[in-house]
Order: structure tokens, then C-alpha cells, then sequence
């Protein structure tokens, strides 16, 4: 009869901490600690806007509102009366005269007038009553703090679909350059004080209902 013969075990290692495993372990640790604090952390947003190839609408706006659509608009802007008298005799020539029109959507019309501010709705858009306007056309200014369409995109011809990836970042583009708008342009007026004084208005409008130019303003000066 075999006897087995037991195996012994190797003994367990112990881990020897010397001077210079110290020294490492330390380094790795001032390391990690420093890259966490040089490290930022961005919200959902942020890391859209800043990821490489990423578009970003918000930044868009805020590079083209200023430099390039006010300008644009501006010296597009023809006299309300003037645009109004060219849309009641004909409206496609006054579009192509006055008008910008992409695609199959209606005309956008750049416009400056001077009128008398009414009390404003509660939708945010304030009345004016503008000198040779016909009574039974209504002019309003959108004033926030909703706006509402994308006039201000399509004022130009310059933003078009095309420049983009999708829908989406177009749709996103309008609503951008309406918060420009609100930021730029409508927090510098104080709505609330403006009925019964004179206001100088530059905007742009989309032509949808001839007895209403709901207008979207790049400029708004009051008189003192």
C-alpha cells in the first residue's frame, strides 16, 4: 500500500515597502491628485459645444448675430410705407424687390420705421402707430420675452439649409439668433415705458398675414 506524499506549501510573499516603492507610489499620487484638479468638468452642453467637429448653434449666433445679420438687415431696411404700398399692389414683385424668399417659404422683408408705441399685449408684442400706415393694418414689434419665427435667420438669404448638417441645427440656429435678440437688442429697452413715446424701429418681418407686420427687431431707439 503507496503512501502519498504531501506537497509542502511555498510560504506566502510578503510585500516589501522599501525607500524607493515609497517614493513611486508617492509620485503617481501628487500626479493623479493634480490631474483631477487641472481637470474640467463640463456640463452636457458645454462638452457638445466643445467637442471637436461639434456644431454649435448658440455659438453661431452669437459669432454672426452682431457682425453680420444686424449689419445685413440693416442696410437691407426699406421705409414700412414704402414696402407696405409695394406689397398691397403686388406681392411677388414687392418680394423681389424688398423681399428675400428661400425656397417655397414666404418673403422676408427688412424694414425701418418711426412711429407712436402703443401698450403692449400680453403676448409681448408692442403696437405702433406709424404715420401713412393704414389704419386697418396692425404693426407690431415683438418685444419678448418670447420671439417667435425665424425672420432674423431669413432676412439675409446668407443662412441657408444648405450650410447645415440637419433640420435640426437649423431650426436651432433661428431660435439662437432670437435669443441675440432678446440679449443683444430688447434688454437694453424697457417695454414697459415705451407707450406713447416715439420709437425708431429696424427689423425684419415674414410676410404671413397682410394686416399684421409682426415685426422682429435688430434696432430700437426711443426718443427722449
Amino acid at each position: 500500500m503507496s503512501t502519498a506524499t504531501a506537497i509542502p506549501k511555498k510560504p506566502a510573499r510578503k510585500t516589501v515597502f522599501t525607500p524607493a516603492r515609497l517614493i513611486t507610489a508617492g509620485v503617481v499620487l501628487v500626479v493623479l491628485i493634480l490631474m483631477f484638479f487641472n481637470t474640467k468638468i463640463l456640463t452636457g452642453k458645454e462638452a457638445t459645444e466643445a467637442a471637436p467637429g461639434t456644431f454649435s448653434p448658440a455659438s453661431y449666433a452669437q459669432e454672426k448675430f452682431s457682425s453680420e445679420i444686424v449689419p445685413d438687415i440693416t442696410g437691407r431696411a426699406a421705409d414700412l410705407v414704402t414696402v407696405h404700398k409695394a406689397i398691397a399692389a403686388d406681392p411677388a414683385a414687392a418680394a423681389k424687390q424688398y423681399g428675400v424668399v428661400s425656397g417655397s417659404s414666404p418673403a422676408v422683408f427688412s424694414v425701418k420705421f418711426t412711429g407712436t408705441a402703443g401698450e403692449p399685449g400680453a403676448n409681448g408684442q408692442l403696437p405702433v402707430q406709424v404715420k401713412n400706415m393704414p389704419p386697418d393694418v396692425k404693426v407690431l414689434v415683438q418685444m419678448g420675452p418670447a420671439i417667435n419665427g425665424t425672420s432674423i435667420r431669413d432676412a439675409t438669404g446668407k443662412v441657408q439649409f444648405s450650410q447645415f448638417k440637419n433640420q435640426i441645427d437649423y431650426q436651432n440656429v433661428g431660435a439662437e439668433l432670437n435669443k441675440q435678440v432678446k440679449d443683444q437688442v430688447l434688454a437694453k429697452v424697457d417695454a414697459a415705458s415705451l407707450p406713447g413715446k416715439q420709437v425708431s424701429v429696424v427689423g425684419a418681418f415674414t410676410l404671413i398675414n397682410p394686416a399684421a407686420y409682426i415685426v422682429t427687431p435688430v434696432k430700437v431707439d426711443v426718443a427722449p
